[in-house]
Parts: structure tokens; C-alpha cells; sequence
């Protein structure tokens, strides 16, 4: 039997194009390849739906809850996932580019080699998520969660951590040249091999982080904390250090 949801058949492949699902139930619905290009699905109920390689492009899914729901290879950019719950959500690869996801939960979420340049993700929660080798590229990650998220070779370039809670994530090889860090939670982060040429790291917490073989050249430290940092082979040319707590507890002048 085929679902059918507001008059509009729920099939794999389905032209759903601008269709209004506004709270609709779809939990489970087998979506995949779907064309749901600017529909309007906000506070609707997508769990474990299975959306692989569907089109969302400026979709609208606003406080939408997508738990566990399979987006892999999914076309995502523009759409509007403000508050959404994509707790434990599968976004491996998918483009993400432009995408708000302010105030958003993806807790656990999948978002390995996902493309996510220049994406609203202010105060999303994306503890322990896997964002591994993942394109942040001038994102804005202000306020967000990232406690013991996995960034490892991820694409930080410019991005914006204002205040962001890294605590305890891996963030080994990422890429932050200029990326902006004040304030931010780094501590216990590991954060070796990475790349933080021109990183704003004023006032950030650095307590115990691991920063052997960082760049950190021209890097703006002023007032960070790196108390029992490894700082062992960090290249530190030109970054400034002024009131910036040593590893050795000493504040550096």
C-alpha cells in the first residue's frame, strides 16, 4: 500500500517539490532520491526515515524531528534546520553549503566528509558527533557544542568558534588557518598536527590540550590559558603570547 500524506504519495524517488507537509508524520517513510526541493516540512516528524541522496535544496524543515534518519549523499544546501533534532542522523557526505542550523541537536550525528561551508551553526549541539574530514569552511560555529566531537582532518578554514565548547574533541590535522577560537573551550582538545596559522585564540581555555607539531604561527594567544599544554615541536613564529598562561603555569610577558 502506498503512504500517502496530505494528498502526496511517500515513495522512493517522489516529486515533492514545494509540497507543504507542514507537521506531518513520515516517521519511517522510504524517501530516498526523493525531490523535496523547498517543501515545507517544519515541526514534522521524519524519525528513521530514510532520505538517502533525496534533494532538500531550500527545503524548509524548522524544528523538524529527523532522529536517526539516513541523509547520506543527500543535497542539502539553503535548507533551513533551525532547532531541528538530528540526534544520532546520518549526514555522510552530504551538501550541507549554506545550511542554518542555529540552535539545531546533532548529538552523535554522522557528518563524515559532509560538506558544510560557510553553514549557520550557532549554539548547535554537536557533542560527540563525527565530523571527521568534513568541510567547515567559513561556518559559523559560535556557541556551539563540540565535546568530544571528532574533527580530525576537517576543513576549519575561517571559521567562526566564538565561545564554541570543543572540550575534549579531536580536532588532530584540522585545518584553522584564521579560524576564529576566542574564548573558545579547547581544553584537553586534542589538537596535534593542526593547522592554526592566524588563529584568534584570545582568552581561549588550551588547559592540557594537546598541541604537538600545531602551527600556531602569527597565532593570537593573548591571555589564552595553555596550562599543561604540549606544545612539543608547535611552530610558534610570530605568535603572540602577551598574558598567555605558559604549560608551566608561568604567564608569559
Amino acid at each position: 500500500m502506498v503512504m500517502k500524506v496530505n494528498g502526496y504519495k511517500i515513495v522512493p524517488g517522489a516529486n515533492l517539490s514545494f509540497a507543504n507537509l507542514e507537521s506531518a508524520n513520515l516517521s519511517g517513510a522510504n524517501l530516498s532520491a526523493a525531490n523535496l526541493s523547498s517543501a515545507n516540512l517544519p515541526l514534522s516528524n521524519l524519525t528513521g526515515a530514510n532520505l538517502t541522496g533525496a534533494n532538500l535544496v531550500s527545503s524548509n524543515l524548522f524544528e523538524a524531528d529527523l532522529i536517526g534518519v539516513d541523509l547520506s549523499d543527500a543535497e542539502l544546501t539553503g535548507a533551513n534546520l533551525t532547532g531541528a533534532n538530528l540526534t544520532s542522523v546520518n549526514l555522510y557526505g552530504a551538501n550541507l553549503t549554506g545550511v542554518n542550523l542555529t540552535n539545531a541537536n546533532l548529538p552523535n550525528a554522522n557528518l563524515t566528509s559532509a560538506n558544510l561551508t560557510a553553514a549557520l551553526l550557532l549554539g548547535a549541539n554537536l557533542s560527540g558527533a563525527n565530523l571527521s574530514a568534513a568541510n567547515l569552511s567559513f561556518a559559523n560555529l559560535a556557541g556551539a557544542i563540540l565535546t568530544t566531537a571528532n574533527l580530525s582532518g576537517a576543513n576549519l578554514l575561517g571559521a567562526n568558534l566564538l565561545s564554541a565548547k570543543p572540550t575534549g574533541a579531536n580536532l588532530s590535522g584540522a585545518n584553522l588557518t584564521n579560524a576564529n577560537l576566542a574564548s573558545a573551550n579547547l581544553a584537553s582538545a586534542n589538537l596535534s598536527g593542526a593547522n592554526l596559522l592566524g588563529a584568534n585564540l584570545i582568552g581561549a581555555n588550551l588547559i592540557g590540550a594537546d598541541l604537538s607539531d600545531a602551527i600556531l604561527s602569527g597565532a593570537n594567544l593573548v591571555t589564552s590559558n595553555l596550562s599543561a599544554a604540549n606544545l612539543t615541536d608547535a611552530e610558534l613564529t610570530g605568535a603572540n603570547l602577551v598574558g598567555a598562561t605558559m604549560p608551566d603555569g608561568t604567564i608569559h610577558d
